[in-house]
């Protein structure tokens, strides 16, 4: 594991599982207050998975149950874990966010790349996940080890 040879797919799964192992607050950036909504699915799964989610929409007042904060500078820390599901175009400033409050780790949700804000937030010590989906990884036991 971790080889020369490894490819970056299976380098992206073991950073993906360090992530749903090793850290439990989660910041969801662009939360919908829809449960209809991919990002409102997502938190309500690690919520009911033993996460603690920390919903951050400027223009939602409350989902799941708590409220929303405009910002992750806003939100209350420690912040471990910043789950993107913006547009590619608009993760840098969320990514430049999770440097500025200490975050562990950004995972950018399926479809959501931005090779630029990844690299600034790997030079900045965050581990990085791109177009992956956090249930998905969940649900298919990769926390626990499982391929």
């Amino acid at each position: 594991m971790g080889g020369i040879f490894q490819s970056a797919s299976q380098r992206m799964q073991e950073i993906a599982a360090r992530i749903l192992r090793e850290f439990r607050r989660v910041a969801v950036v662009g939360i919908s207050d829809r449960p209809g909504r991919d990002s409102h699915r997502v938190a309500a799964y690690l919520q009911r998975a033993g996460y603690t989610i920390i919903p951050v929409n400027p223009n939602v007042g409350q989902v799941l149950g708590l409220r929303c904060w405009p910002s992750l500078e806003a939100a209350p820390g420690p912040i471990e874990v910043v789950d993107v599901f913006r547009r590619s175009e608009l993760v840098e400033p969320v990514v430049d966010g999770a440097i500025a409050i200490g975050a562990k780790a950004v995972w950018m949700q399926d479809g959501v790349v931005n090779e630029r804000a990844a690299a600034k937030a790997r030079a900045s010590g965050l581990l990085v996940v791109m177009d992956r989906c956090m249930l998905r990884d969940h649900a298919s036991g990769l926390a626990d080890g499982a391929p």
